[in-house]
């Protein structure tokens, strides 16, 4: 029987399937924990108004559903995909929900804060509805990697049939983020100067919570995503 098929049973590591492996294996193993005791324990959300616990848990939830696909990508660095084409597709469309709901969640975070102080906003009541039209959109945008998506051994990654295809998908989700990114950067622009204007602003300790969780997410986001594309 022909053994071509099968992958050679003696792998040789270097520092470009090691690195990364490492890395998120370091994020699987802080991130699991930290997302599932934030699910729980809820702490310090007393300060928090309802929109933002609504938003906190939902991003708390897409993160810790992203995060239980490392295990499968670590395993394609260091040996290769194994589970088919189907399950590629499956899995990578999965990540790419959690990605974009992570995102569009940390801009609502983001416009929210700003309106509650800039705007003073406070009372303003959270449609629930909002979570799911955040995650209709997140699997909408999703559709191209689902698409595209192919096993190329050893790797599980996006297959463009031109040139054209690749630089059109790549356009969409660099618009989403860009659109994102100015959103908050803006919202927190706009929230840092009325928070230096207000010497008695009482909840200093939130805001700085809610932009330390944007802040980190934006930085932590890319590497991620660059490494889910193959």
């Amino acid at each position: 029987m022909s053994t071509s098929a099968h992958p050679d049973p003696s792998f040789s590591w270097g520092l470009k399937e090691l690195v990364p492996a490492v890395l998120l294996s370091l994020c699987f193993l802080v991130g699991v924990p930290g997302n599932v005791a934030v699910i729980i324990l809820k702490p310090n959300w007393q300060n928090l108004s309802k929109q933002t616990q609504y938003l906190m848990m939902n991003l708390a939830l897409s993160d810790l559903l992203c995060l239980i696909t490392l295990p499968l990508w670590i395993y394609t660095m260091l040996f290769s995909w194994t589970l088919g084409t189907v399950t590629c597709k499956i899995v990578g469309y999965f990540v790419y929900c959690s990605l974009y709901n992570s995102l569009l969640t940390v801009t609502a975070l983001s416009f929210q804060r700003h309106m509650q102080v800039v705007h003073q906003q406070r009372r303003r009541q959270f449609k629930k509805r909002l979570l799911v039209l955040m995650w209709l959109t997140s699997m909408l945008l999703s559709i191209p990697d689902f698409v595209f998506r192919q096993v190329k051994h050893p790797n599980c990654r996006p297959i463009y049939a031109s040139s054209g295809q690749q630089v059109a998908v790549l356009l969409a989700e660099s618009f989403v983020g860009f659109s994102s990114f100015t959103v908050i950067v803006c919202s927190y622009i706009s929230l840092n100067r009325k928070l230096n204007q207000s010497v008695f602003f009482n909840n200093v300790s939130t805001s700085r919570l809610v932009t330390s969780i944007i802040v980190t997410f934006s930085f932590l986001w890319m590497p991620y995503y660059s490494m889910t594309q193959g």
